[in-house]
């Protein structure tokens, strides 16, 4: 006759795993939220790197005032922002650094512009935003002092 060990049913086998479908189906998922979530996000990124710039050309204006306060006078172009940092030649009268930390580069790793005497006052701060140069629109829209 036969052995009875041969017919014997084997314990259904546990899922270690996803199916290929199953892993296809998440990924198209994950897919569609991506493509939903991160234009709104980096919308909101070139926002906030516009509004850094703004913030870092008023903290420099009210570094500027306090340097013209001591000094009698805005430095000149060639002397730049560097001099809020360290005294122009041992100046006596110069009292800062005017600024805790070096002139750091706008959001998008550009200098910043700075020009005394200005065209649009006493002295001109500019970011060309994104792009970098002159004009623009949206994050390569220019950001100023004036």
């Amino acid at each position: 006759m036969s052995d009875p060990i041969l017919f014997r049913r084997c314990p259904p086998r546990r899922r270690l795993g996803f199916t290929l479908l199953e892993l296809l189906v998440v990924m198209v998922i994950l897919g569609l939220l991506a493509a939903y979530v991160a234009p709104r996000y980096f919308g909101q990124v070139g926002k906030s790197e516009i509004r850094i710039a703004k913030a870092q050309i008023e903290a420099f204006a009210k570094a500027l005032d306090q340097y013209r306060l001591d000094l009698g006078r805005y430095p000149s172009t060639d002397e730049g922002l560097g001099v809020l940092r360290v005294n122009p030649g041992n100046n006596p009268k110069w009292t800062g650094p005017y600024l805790q930390k070096d002139v750091p580069l706008d959001p998008w790793g550009h200098a910043y512009v700075y020009r005394a005497p200005g065209e649009h006052g006493e002295f001109d701060l500019i970011s060309y935003g994104k792009d970098g140069r002159p004009g623009g629109t949206g994050e390569a829209q220019d950001i100023t002092s004036w």
